[in-house]
């Protein structure tokens, strides 16, 4: 098995930032991509650690370990337990990029008057791990409406990461909730590897394949 005893550290899923005990700020992502990707690391051996937003779906593979979490705050807390170690990290969360300055502690009721809700950015968990960066090889992910290559390697290179997988979000069949996507793998130097629409497992699998190469 090409990861045998491999540690790879994946995030997944959305993050949701608390408004009050019931609404939250959050996104579309459903974890799928994510999760394919831990599958398909644990096939080959690897000891996976899954940091998991909210989602329904869940990782089958006993060598996954699985550890659910709701706000940014925690997938950063978690995701640090096992950064340090890890051999590659790959960061395929959709983390929410803002959360309310307060919360309030009981339901907002509704009325006639309107309300402003003041944002303040989240960690950015990938950022953070690209400072942090020793050995490990450190995988982003780009979702964008417009200027794909030119966004996806603005932030490769901002973030100090090794590859970043790139793709549409306003482009059928790929992102948020759908079983397959079309990705842009691009790495430091530029090189990209362009595959086409496929289920999310074989774009996993794709993903897998060109990690081996840059850790050989």
């Amino acid at each position: 098995m090409q990861f045998q005893s491999k540690k790879i550290l994946i995030t997944a899923g959305p993050t949701y930032e608390p408004i009050d005990p019931v609404r939250f700020i959050g996104n579309r992502s459903t974890g799928k991509m994510g999760i394919a990707i831990a599958e398909a690391f644990a096939k080959q051996g690897a000891l996976v650690e899954l940091v998991l937003g909210p989602t329904h779906l869940r990782p089958t593979n006993k060598n996954i370990n699985c550890h659910l979490v709701e706000t940014g705050a925690e997938m950063y807390a978690e995701c640090l337990k096992y950064f340090d170690t890890c051999d590659v990290a790959i960061m395929s969360s959709a983390v929410a990029d803002y959360k309310p300055v307060e919360v309030a502690s009981q339901k907002i009721k509704k009325s006639d008057a309107t309300i402003t809700l003041t944002l303040e950015k989240t960690t950015d968990i990938l950022f953070e791990l690209g400072k942090l960066k020793k050995q490990q090889l450190l995988v982003g992910f780009a979702l964008e409406t417009e200027n794909l290559i030119e966004n996806a390697t603005s932030k490769l290179i901002r973030k100090n990461l090794d590859l970043i997988v790139a793709n549409y979000s306003s482009t059928a069949g790929e992102g948020f909730g759908f079983d397959t996507n079309k990705v842009i793998i691009i790495d430091r130097n530029n090189k990209m590897y362009n595959f086409e629409l496929k289920q999310k497992e074989q774009v996993a699998q794709d993903i897998v394949d060109v990690v081996e190469k840059y850790l050989k």
